[in-house]
């Protein structure tokens, strides 16, 4: 069994950012079908501690998921895992880093363990975890 030749070193990092629309809540409100009110319902989340609409928590994440699924590690790996604590909330019209740091590697197995974060314009973090990606073979890696 040919074993992935791994390319990657402890502390490399990879990120992009993103600003959260009223488009983004409202398609994955629908893709989702987590139409909580906190969410899509102006009226309602003003009557709330946050006072205003925030972003669904799983939309923040898959941020996570387009870093890891096409920069770090990219193309032809896949989720094994991911933890997420989310810290603050996120408004839309935040700008969103999403962060990650490789912080171990299973050469014999061909996972890649990162450390994710997420963090708003103001540098605070809403939302951190860890990941773990199980990277394809060398014949598919192209």
């Amino acid at each position: 069994m040919e074993v992935y030749q791994v390319e990657f070193s402890i502390g490399q990092s990879a990120s992009f950012s993103r600003t959260v629309t009223e488009t983004d809540i409202t398609l994955f409100a629908g893709l989702s079908g987590d139409y909580n009110p906190i969410h899509v319902d102006k009226e309602y989340a003003k009557q709330t501690f946050f006072g205003e609409r925030i972003s669904h928590g799983l939309l923040t994440a898959s941020f996570l998921s387009r870093l890891l699924g096409m920069h770090l590690p990219g193309p032809g790996s896949i989720y094994v895992s991911q933890t997420l604590n989310f810290t603050k909330p996120v408004y839309i019209g935040d700008t969103i880093t999403a962060l990650a740091e490789v912080i171990k590697i299973d050469k014999e197995k061909r996972l890649l363990t990162l450390k994710t974060t997420c963090v708003n314009q103001a540098g605070s973090i809403v939302l951190d975890g860890e990941g773990v990606m199980k990277l394809p073979k060398k014949e598919n890696n192209r």
